[in-house]
């Protein structure tokens, strides 16, 4: 599966605020959404299971791949498009395993030496961040900054996807590290217009 990662965006319910969840998915994907990852930290079994549902649905209207956070099962029971994990989840070759060989499978980094494990074993592209201060993760940590994004980039061979902080004041320091994509939350989804927020980002990056 060939895979769009230029703009990645990861769901949070609670930065809506008072719009409609899955319409702002919606308009965020009609405005350029290359990737969709339904992140789900809170909710029971079965709400993510609905949620997963609903969002694999519409993302593909858009032919846009979905992926689960965390969640392999969650992941198999919807035939979603992929998982991704990080350190304190499952071991990445168990979650391959269980995922097949066809499925995407995104693992989270902050430095070279994670970045060369997730590429040795089965990870199709790395989430490396936050190269920024985040509102969004609470148990995010320490900014890495874009030096040390670059330095992740060029230490592997699979596709990167800058993660933490990214707006559109600073996409094109992002984008000068050579990563292949950037992903976010708050930039599109605490937006007023989710559909203009991701126009936006999308056309900065493809300049």
């Amino acid at each position: 599966m060939s895979v769009d990662y230029s703009l990645y965006l990861i769901t949070d319910r609670y930065l809506i605020g008072s719009k409609d969840f899955y319409t702002s998915v919606r308009r965020a994907l009609e405005g350029g959404v290359t990737l969709l990852q339904v992140r789900e930290k809170d909710a029971a079994s079965q709400e993510f299971f609905d949620i997963g549902l609903k969002l694999k649905e519409i993302a593909a209207e858009f032919n846009v791949p979905l992926i689960v956070n965390d969640r392999v099962d969650i992941a198999l029971a919807i035939d979603a498009d992929g998982v991704h994990v990080g350190s304190g989840d499952l071991p990445l070759e168990v979650v391959r395993r269980l995922l097949g060989p066809r499925k995407i499978l995104g693992y989270s980094v902050s430095n070279p030496q994670e970045a060369r494990y997730g590429e040795r074993n089965g990870a199709d592209y790395l989430g490396a961040g936050p190269v920024y201060s985040t509102g969004s993760k609470k148990d995010a940590s320490n900014p890495i900054g874009v030096e040390a994004l670059r330095t992740i980039k060029q230490s592997v061979n699979i596709p990167v996807v800058a993660i933490g902080g990214i707006n559109a004041s600073n996409l094109n320091e992002v984008k000068s590290t050579g990563v292949d994509g950037i992903s976010v939350i708050s930039a599109i989804l605490s937006r007023d217009d989710t559909f203009a927020a991701a126009r936006e980002l999308v056309e900065l990056w493809r300049k």
